[in-house]
């Protein structure tokens, strides 16, 4: 299934959206992309997923086709997610994050957890320990080289030991093309972040996914934000880095389709 990209006006702006499957009755879900992507990186996600319920990816404001909001923070680009679930027509929806997209999946939960069938949060983090010296790396990098340039430094820590080359060439690519204003604030809001309370207060079924050779957000984190929610399932998948949903999608799929087949009858409808 090819992804559809249109443009949503909503009350905080234009957000761009990809979307499949919104022809089916079962409960959408919703991609949030992490610090250094777009929406663009959940193609295998929407293809694999539209084909049975509706799945959509958007930008957040300043990445991709979204409109820039000067000093957006994490729960702007939560609000966002929201406001977007609202011009389409959404009440509730699984929130699928990776990254960044997992902490603002944590922060939407905890502006509207009535909106959250699920979470499934991957490659992610309630509190990163060396979060403010990355936040820093990330800024001065972004003021001392072009985009094109840092997405060709950082692929290799993004990806894991089964990456492609064609798998770098997408990660570059799709970095290269990001507003690096948009990244800064982008930066910010993920690794300033610091949700241990809000994690600790999520009460939907909740899937948390690492990859085993992730050296960004490394597997400890995973666990122990999983042991933060409670009745949190906890996957590792092998060989893969950082962006386990492109480097190794049909896993990914897999386990993510396998913890939604669990859901209740009453989410799933």
């Amino acid at each position: 299934m090819i992804a559809a990209m249109s443009l949503l006006h909503t009350t905080v702006g234009t957000i761009g959206v990809a979307s499949a499957g919104w022809d089916h009755a079962a409960t959408p879900i919703l991609f949030l992309h992490g610090v250094g992507s777009t929406k663009e990186v959940w193609r295998p996600q929407l293809a694999h997923f539209g084909a049975h319920r509706p799945a959509y990816a958007i930008d957040y404001p300043g990445y991709g086709e979204s409109e820039f909001r000067a000093a957006a923070t994490l729960d702007d680009f939560a609000d966002a997610a929201l406001a977007a679930l609202d011009a389409l027509g959404i009440e509730q929806a699984h929130i699928c994050g990776l990254s960044l997209g997992g902490v603002v999946a944590i922060a939407l939960h905890h502006r509207a957890a009535a909106r959250c069938a699920s979470l499934i949060l991957a490659d992610t983090f309630a509190a990163h320990p060396d979060g403010p010296g990355i936040f820093q790396r990330s800024i001065d990098a972004s003021r001392t080289m072009t985009m094109a340039d840092l997405a060709a430094a950082r692929a290799p820590l993004l990806l894991g030991s089964a990456a492609t080359d064609g798998m770098r060439a997408v990660v570059i690519q799709t970095m290269a093309s990001i507003n690096p204003d948009a990244f800064r604030l982008g930066a910010a809001a993920v690794w300033l972040a610091d949700q241990r309370g809000r994690a600790a207060a999520i009460n939907v079924p909740t899937l948390v996914l690492v990859g085993e050779e992730d050296r960004i957000t490394p597997p400890a984190l995973s666990a122990e934000l999983a042991a933060m929610i409670v009745g949190a399932q906890l996957e590792t998948i092998a060989k893969a880095g950082h962006l386990i949903n492109l480097e190794k999608p049909d896993e990914y799929n897999r386990l993510v389709d396998r913890f939604l087949s669990e859901m209740p009858a009453t989410i799933e409808g």
